[in-house]
C-alpha cells in the first residue's frame, strides 16, 4: 500500500523518442501514445529505470535496493517500494504566428492532472470544472500570442479569448513545474503569457499531427549514397514539451532498511536529479529532459 505520494514534472530540453518500435505506418518509428486518446506518454517502466541507473552513486546502497528493489536475479528477496507511473502529456508546444509558438493543452488534460495532483495532495489554484473553451476558440493567458483577435497556429486559426483564469494556470505550472535554476528564468516568466487553453480535439490532433518526424539514413563510405533498405523516418515529441508522472511510495520492504514512504521520495528529491536521458537516440543529442519533483 502506498504511503506517500508526489508528482515529477519532465520537460523536453531536446527531441524526444520514446518509441514503440516499428509500425506500418507512415513513420517507421512512431512515439509512445496513449490507447484511448492517442496522447504522447512515456512507459513508466522507462523513467523508473533511469532513475535507478543516475541514483546508483547518489545513494547509500542499501537504501538504492530499499527503494528501486534489486536486480533481477534477486527479484523474488523484496519489492522496491517507488511506483512511477506512467509520463503524460500537460503541454505542448505548437508554432504560433504571434510570439514563435505557444503551449498548448485542453481542460481533459488538466482535468486528468488536476485529479492526479489531488492524490498527491497538490492543489491548483484554478478550478477546472470552472472553464469553458467554446469551439473554434483559444483562451490565452495574454495577448502576446494573439494576432489581431484571432490565435494562428500552424495554418489553423482560432477566435482569442483572453482569460485571467488561463494566465492563474500558466503561473502555477511556471512556479511548480518548470526548474527553479536561474537557466529557467525566462521560460518562467513566459508560459502565462503563452499558455493556450484549446478544444479537446483540436489539441488531440495537434498532439498527433504536429509532432516532429525526422528522416535518417545510413549512407555506404565506398558509394556515398543511401544503403538499401537504410532510410527510414522517427517521430519526436518537440523541444518544451512539459509531461508528468505520477510518484507513488510504500514503506521500505527490505529488512536493512527501514525507510517509510515520505522518506523514500524525500531521499529521491535530496538526490537532486535535475536531468536524465529517455528514449533513444542519446548518441545524436535526444532525450535530455529537466525534472522537477514537487
Amino acid at each position: 500500500m502506498f504511503t506517500a505520494n508526489s508528482i515529477m514534472f519532465i520537460y523536453a530540453e531536446s527531441p524526444l523518442h520514446a518509441g514503440t518500435g516499428r509500425s506500418l505506418g507512415a513513420v517507421d518509428l512512431p512515439i509512445q501514445r496513449e490507447r484511448t486518446t492517442q496522447y504522447p506518454m512515456i512507459q513508466g517502466s522507462g523513467i523508473k529505470g533511469q532513475l535507478r541507473a543516475v541514483t546508483e552513486k547518489k545513494l547509500d546502497k542499501e537504501e538504492h535496493l530499499s527503494i528501486f528493489g534489486p536486480e533481477t536475479s534477486s527479484a523474488s528477496e523484496h519489492a522496491g517500494a517507488l511506483s512511477v507511473g506512467d509520463a503524460r502529456i500537460l503541454l505542448f508546444p505548437v508554432r504560433s504566428l504571434n510570439g514563435v509558438f505557444a503551449w498548448t493543452t485542453s481542460l481533459d488534460v488538466l482535468a486528468r492532472f488536476a485529479r492526479d495532483a489531488a492524490l498527491a495532495g497538490i492543489k491548483m489554484n484554478v478550478d477546472i470544472s470552472k472553464i469553458d473553451v467554446p469551439a473554434q476558440t483559444a483562451l490565452i493567458g495574454s495577448t502576446q500570442i494573439r494576432a489581431n483577435d484571432m490565435v494562428v497556429l500552424e495554418e489553423f486559426s482560432f477566435a482569442a479569448s483572453v482569460s485571467e483564469q488561463v494566465a492563474n494556470i500558466g503561473r502555477w505550472l511556471a512556479e511548480n513545474a518548470l526548474p527553479k535554476t536561474p537557466e529557467y528564468d525566462y521560460w518562467r516568466k513566459e508560459l502565462p503569457n503563452k499558455l493556450c487553453i484549446l478544444p479537446e480535439d483540436v489539441f488531440r490532433d495537434f498532439a498527433l499531427y504536429a509532432t516532429e518526424v525526422q528522416t535518417h539514413v545510413k549512407i555506404d563510405p565506398d558509394k556515398k549514397v543511401v544503403i538499401d533498405g537504410m532510410l527510414w523516418t522517427a517521430e519526436t515529441l518537440p523541444v518544451d514539451t512539459l509531461m508528468y508522472a505520477p510518484l507513488n511510495s510504500a514503506d521500505s520492504y527490505r529488512k536493512k532498511v527501514t525507510l517509510t514512504g515520505a522518506q523514500i521520495l524525500d531521499k529521491l528529491k535530496a538526490a537532486q536529479i535535475q536531468r536524465i536521458y529517455l528514449g533513444g537516440d542519446a548518441t545524436t543529442g535526444q532525450g535530455m529532459v529537466a525534472l522537477q519533483i514537487k
